[in-house]
């Protein structure tokens, strides 16, 4: 798989087609705390996720150049994975996205917390008929 199949335009587009997508950024944001993972460990750490999707998407990164595939011929056969060289350059930018997104969700749900108090009925309310 090319890098950047995207039109001239934002240099960044390539790149976001890559990494969004159903479970791929949260892909690469376990494999960035990790050196090597073998595959039956990466699918419990992606609650949800099935195997086939799994697959597909260490496949992708792989042709992208951001995850690297080790396998050793034992019986059963060892799988893991590992992110790259490139993979790692994405490593800063990801735990500043999650921190963000963990910022963003207190905020949210701070915000929240009023209305949920004021929809809640008081005990010295009087019951509605």
């Amino acid at each position: 798989m090319k890098f950047s199949d995207a039109p001239i335009g934002c240099p960044m587009d390539s790149l976001l087609q890559i990494i969004s997508g159903p479970w791929t950024t949260y892909i690469l944001w376990r494999l960035v705390n990790l050196e090597s993972v073998r595959f039956g460990e990466l699918k419990r750490l992606v609650p949800g996720i099935s195997s086939r999707v799994l697959t597909e998407r260490l496949r992708k990164l792989e042709d992208a150049g951001f995850v690297t595939r080790t396998y050793k011929p034992t019986i059963p056969p060892e799988v893991s994975y590992a992110l790259s060289d490139r993979g790692l350059e994405l490593k800063t930018i990801l735990n500043q996205l999650a921190d963000l997104s963990i910022k963003w969700e207190l905020a949210e749900s701070c915000e929240a917390q009023p209305l949920r108090q004021e929809l809640q009925p008081s005990a010295e309310a009087p019951p509605i008929a």
